[in-house]
């Protein structure tokens, strides 16, 4: 599937931070900000709120063009602790984090990959850390495609086996993607724990 991401990032950018991160970042109460790890990042509607906040961040993106236009953000703060990366997020060596947050980059890693950087997010977690995100269900549009990882229920709720699950919504839904293409959208929309 072709993707067309420097117009992707003129359609988002300035859109709200997505509802799992704001559920995510609520959970953590009074505690001090800590460090998270944004993956896929995109230009930075999701970094952007927890650099606001307070919170280290580690930004990584595969297409250069995501990290330059976070970068190049007006409303990053001048006192950002931001860290970027460019690279896909299932090669990296992922640090202790206090919150790993991928808001619909996930499935973007292939199947034959993804159980084991999902295995690597884990590991990285500190305890007490949270995971927010977005998961692709089998009754998706895009299933069927190598590149995207599309699971069941079943295989959702073993994944998050030993989180305390804090947030789950399930979602059907049709409309247009931000490339402009009619899709309907099979979603987990995840907030998750580990103790």
């Amino acid at each position: 599937m072709a993707r067309d991401w420097a117009s992707y990032y003129a359609k988002t950018g300035t859109r709200p931070p997505r509802e799992t991160l704001m559920l995510a970042l609520d959970r953590f109460g009074d505690a001090a900000p800590g460090f998270a790890v944004d993956l896929g990042c995109g230009n930075g509607r999701d970094t952007i709120e927890l650099l606001r906040r307070g919170w280290r961040v580690l930004a990584v993106d595969a297409e250069p063009a995501a990290i330059e236009g976070l970068r190049a953000r007006p409303d990053l703060p001048a006192d950002a602790r931001l860290e970027t990366e460019v690279a896909r997020f299932e090669d990296i060596d992922l640090p202790p984090a206090d919150l790993i947050n991928s808001s619909f980059a996930l499935p973007l890693c292939p199947a034959d990959r993804f159980r084991a950087m999902w295995d690597r997010i884990r590991a990285a977690l500190r305890p007490g850390g949270r995971l927010s995100c977005q998961l692709f269900g089998p009754r998706d549009s895009w299933a069927g495609d190598p590149t995207i990882t599309h699971l069941s229920r079943d295989e959702v709720d073993g994944l998050l086996a030993g989180y305390a699950v804090e947030h789950f919504r399930e979602e059907e839904d049709d409309s247009t993607t931000p490339f402009g293409q009619r899709k309907h959208w099979h979603l987990f929309h995840i907030v998750a724990r580990k103790p």
